[in-house]
């Protein structure tokens, strides 16, 4: 079979993990397929490739760096250093030509994917208008303002859409590469999962990743420099486990429950009790991470009695229930206590 041919762009402040984590899986997707097959030429050549002659990645890494090839298969797009304090805009202005030369390898019909903040290139370059896209859940909400004709779904882990793949935050460097070796590591689709297994497995990634909603915390992703918003995330924040009570909260604020809602809409996306639920299952993964309260209790604590509701929405907020949610990241001992008694209240 062709060898797969990857570019992976490495630009100033890029994060050096996701350009070798994704390029050092690969190669050993090469080593296993060599074992199982005897191959005779790596079934991935990847090459770490730059708009500039010289890259200093995030925490001052140099980095040895070539020229696009001109035969390609893939260019991945790796995430960068930002706080959300920061300015994007300069930023990205300062990558302009790494966004130009991402412009011009899409021009020649290479399939383009990034991982976390790389998505913001792709953006620049007008690749993400009328395609669905992610990227790290914390800067979902900047991706799709600045981008509107995007569809942005903040929640997905990678999303493929004609030809342009984007992923979550950071550690799906390692996500987009199972990917690439599930569909491109052989000519047999029996062949490929056997060398993306036998990869996972020997380098420990983990499998089954569908979804970052187990990992949002809403109370890091509020909007900042929006001040009414802001306000009312704070009066919101400190009476979470109370009974909420829109007519209250537009009085508290002196404005009416219709501009209270569209002015609230109109800075963050979300309704006031959108907000609150967030925070409400925020701080219930917390207890349930850290603690070994029951279900009613945890409920209790952030402002739920009925737990089909609660059940619900927490599925909705994280896409596990809550004892699905224990086990995966809690340490307390009550992960299967709380199945449990999850199964014998839906018989």
């Amino acid at each position: 079979m062709n060898t797969y041919r990857v570019g992976v762009l490495a630009f100033d402040g890029c994060f050096a993990s996701e350009v070798f984590g994704f390029a050092d899986l690969l190669t050993v997707a090469n080593q296993i397929a060599a074992h199982l097959h005897h191959d005779a030429a790596p079934r991935f050549e990847v090459a770490v490739v730059a708009a500039r002659r010289r890259v200093t990645a995030s925490g001052g890494v140099s980095l040895s760096v070539g020229a696009v090839p001109d035969a390609l298969d893939l260019l991945v797009v790796p995430g960068f250093e930002l706080l959300p304090a920061q300015d994007l805009d300069a930023r990205l202005r300062a990558l302009g030509r790494e966004v130009e030369m991402i412009r011009r390898v899409a021009g020649r019909a290479v399939p383009i994917a990034s991982i976390c903040l790389g998505a913001f290139l792709l953006g620049e370059a007008g690749l993400l208008d009328g395609r669905r896209a992610t990227t790290a859940w914390l800067f979902a909400r900047a991706l799709a303002e600045r981008y509107p004709q995007a569809a942005v779904d903040g929640k997905a882990l990678l999303v493929d859409d004609a030809g342009v793949t984007t992923t979550g935050a950071f550690s799906t460097a390692f996500d987009l590469a199972m990917a690439v070796i599930s569909r491109s590591a052989g000519e047999a689709a029996e062949e490929r999962d056997e060398i993306a297994r036998l990869t996972a497995r020997v380098t420990l990634v983990p499998g089954g990743r569908t979804s970052q909603a187990p990992y949002v915390d809403d109370a890091i992703a509020a909007v900042t420099g929006r001040r009414f918003s802001g306000e009312v995330m704070q009066w919101l924040d400190a009476r979470a486990p109370q009974p909420y009570n829109l007519s209250e909260l537009a009085a508290a604020f002196h404005v009416s429950t219709r501009t209270m809602l569209r002015r609230f809409r109109t800075e963050t996306g979300q309704s006031p009790l959108g907000y609150l639920q967030g925070v409400r299952v925020g701080r219930a993964k917390t207890l349930l991470e850290s603690s070994d309260l029951r279900l009613v209790d945890v409920m209790a604590q952030v402002g739920y009695l009925d737990q089909g509701t609660f059940r619900r929405l927490f599925a909705a907020h994280t896409g596990l229930s809550p004892a699905e949610y224990r086990r995966r990241f809690g340490a307390g001992r009550a992960a299967q206590e709380l199945q449990v008694r999850e199964q014998s209240t839906r018989r």
